[in-house]
Parts: C-alpha cells; sequence; structure tokens
C-alpha cells in the first residue's frame, strides 16, 4: 500500500511513552525488523496537536533514528514520518487502520504563540 507523507511542522508532538522494542510475536517474544535493513524497530507513543484537536498514536521508529535526551511528557520531533493504510483479517474478523513510521525520534520544541496570540 502507498505510504502518505505527513506534513508536521504546524504540530505540538509530545512523547507519552517512552521507545520500546517493537515485538512481532507475543507468544514467542521475536523483536520486529525492518524488512530491507534488518535493523531493530522501536515504537513510542506520542500526542499528536494541531489546529486545536489531538491524537494519541504509535510511531515505529528503526533503532538508529532513536535520539538520546528524550523524556515523557517533552516536545518530539518526527523527522520521514509517513502514515500507511493496513487491513487484515484476524480469526476471521477484518480489521483495519493506519500505521505511523518516522526515520527518527529526536527532542523537539515547544511552538512559539503567533504575534498577537496569548501563549
Amino acid at each position: 500500500m502507498r505510504s502518505i507523507r505527513v506534513e508536521t511542522s504546524a504540530a505540538t508532538i509530545l512523547l507519552t511513552e517512552a521507545p520500546e522494542k517493537k515485538v512481532k510475536d507475543r507468544r514467542s517474544g521475536e523483536v520486529a525488523t525492518d524488512a530491507v535493513s534488518g535493523e531493530t524497530l522501536w515504537t513510542l507513543g506520542v500526542v499528536y496537536i494541531e489546529d486545536g484537536e489531538s491524537s494519541l498514536i504509535k510511531v515505529t521508529v528503526p533503532e538508529r533514528g532513536i535520539s538520546e535526551g528524550l523524556a515523557v511528557g517533552a516536545p518530539v520531533s518526527l523527522p520521514g514520518l509517513v502514515a500507511r493504510p493496513w487491513e487484515s483479517t484476524f480469526n476471521g474478523q477484518q480489521r483495519h487502520g493506519i500505521a505511523f513510521r518516522a526515520e527518527a525520534v529526536v527532542p523537539g520544541m515547544m511552538p512559539t504563540a503567533a504575534a498577537g496570540e496569548v501563549a
């Protein structure tokens, strides 16, 4: 399926869950890896705030893209963020959603209020 690039320049993104290794199979504990590079994948939770609306999302990031200095509650940037629709059948149930993936997660900055706005 096609990936859709997510424009984040007008958004505030806050880390809500620290990065942890992405598990491919919960029963065996197998860790997920990138199909091309073989690199370990990590997931993290963020709240994405834009135009007065917010969404909690999980984002997958390759291990090399996990920056030091990340703190839960702090702003982050997600360079190369893309959304990819998915669907599958599990136990006869049709499921679908949107998977988010970024090239990296790095400490960000809180946006400043525009001229004339109250911070």
